[in-house]
């Protein structure tokens, strides 16, 4: 596998996703929103039409349009594109079919064609609905990602999944589908609220572990760089993951061979924490950060780990500010968070499969996990609370 990243100078790097046709650039830099336009133009097959008509719709929330949207449309029309703007609510429950709905209306209503351009500015929420609006419009719009939280930059937006939520699942309505190119601007997290910051650092620990044991190592001994979020490791752990991920995505897009699936470390517990506990009640990442602890104890006790391994998670999430037990797991009924678990992607025949350690950088994809040791660490864990 190759895994470098272009390193263009110590405050840019370029990341190239190879898909063929679908391939594209993920741009880590700070400093570059206000020139967002040059970045575009330079991915956007807009600016190639005889017409010389260039439109936009920036899609972003009500948290970020003033300051990280502003910025981003202000550069298009300066740059002169006709460029509208559709704020929608903050929050996981926006990633829905009734919000996509709001979108097509805008889109309609702005006379858009196969030409025009979707700009996703914002977090996962917001880029994974967006990319889900272009790829279901006129059978395929194309689109851009500038993603705004750490979670987004090192995870969402790389790749090309996007969907919205069902009511009894997450993610359950979407697609495959890959961007012009992807803008991360690090020094949007400098105003980052802390709780999302420290959901993204969960993604970011998942990558060492799963992909990178030196990743994981570099992460264990600059816990205090990035407890500070000092740019210039911020810009290497950023790149360092979109490469990691994009390495996994050239190999598998769209998860037929079942190496994508690593990348859902974490994630079948996850996602059942997620939709029991309420959408929007736990972060994505801290969701993750605690279905890595369940999932690591899970390996250990089929005899696939020794239990420093998931010592050594749960100490650099603690380190991280991040949780690694649920709030009130005596709340969540273990046959309801087994059922859930069965609405898992990853699920065969009613067979539960989780992705799960053997070593240090290593993951496999292992299939008819007894439900029974489920059971006993989903238990061992309330036990514990």
């Amino acid at each position: 596998m190759n895994l470098t990243t272009t390193n263009t100078s110590t405050d840019h790097h370029l990341v190239h996703v190879n898909l063929a046709d679908r391939s594209y650039d993920i741009v880590v830099a700070s400093g570059e929103l206000p020139q967002a336009a040059r970045m575009i133009e330079s991915w956007s097959q807009v600016r190639q039409h005889k017409s010389g008509s260039r439109s936009a719709l920036v899609v972003t929330d009500v948290n970020v349009l003033e300051t990280h949207a502003g910025q981003v449309v202000r550069s298009l029309r300066e740059a002169g594109w006709r460029c509208e703007v559709e704020a929608l609510p903050a929050g996981e429950t926006t990633k829905s079919l009734e919000q996509a709905n709001r979108l097509y209306d805008r889109l309609i209503d702005l006379q858009a064609d196969r030409h025009t351009l979707v700009v996703a500015v914002g977090g996962g929420v917001i880029g994974d609905l967006a990319g889900f609006v272009a790829a279901t419009y006129a059978r395929g719009i194309p689109f851009v990602q500038i993603p705004t939280t750490l979670l987004s930059q090192v995870d969402s937006s790389v790749g090309g999944k996007v969907g919205v939520n069902h009511p009894r699942a997450k993610n359950m309505i979407g697609a495959f589908y890959q961007p012009l190119g992807v803008l991360i601007d690090t020094s949007l997290l400098e105003t980052l609220p802390d709780r999302e910051y420290r959901a993204g650092l969960a993604e970011v620990v998942k990558y060492g572990v799963i992909l990178d044991a030196s990743f994981f190592e570099y992460l264990e001994t600059h816990v205090a760089e990035l407890n500070r979020r000092i740019p210039e490791v911020l810009r290497h752990v950023v790149a360092r993951s979109c490469r990691l991920k994009a390495d996994v995505v050239e190999h598998d897009e769209f998860e037929r061979t079942g190496l994508r699936a690593v990348l859902n470390y974490g994630h079948t517990f996850a996602h059942a924490f997620e939709a029991l506990c309420g959408y929007g009640e736990l972060l994505h990442g801290e969701a993750v950060a605690i279905g890595m602890v369940y999932a690591s104890r899970l390996a250990d006790r089929l005899g696939r780990i020794p239990v420093e391994l998931t010592t050594r998670q749960e100490q650099l999430l603690r380190r991280l500010s991040l949780p690694v037990r649920l709030p009130h797991p005596k709340a969540l009924p273990i046959d309801s968070l087994l059922g859930r678990m069965q609405l898992d992607k990853k699920t065969v025949g009613g067979q539960l499969r989780f992705v799960l350690p053997s070593r240090l950088g290593h993951v496999e994809l292992v299939d008819g996990v007894p439900p029974a040791e489920v059971t006993t660490v989903i238990a061992e864990f309330q036990e514990r609370s």
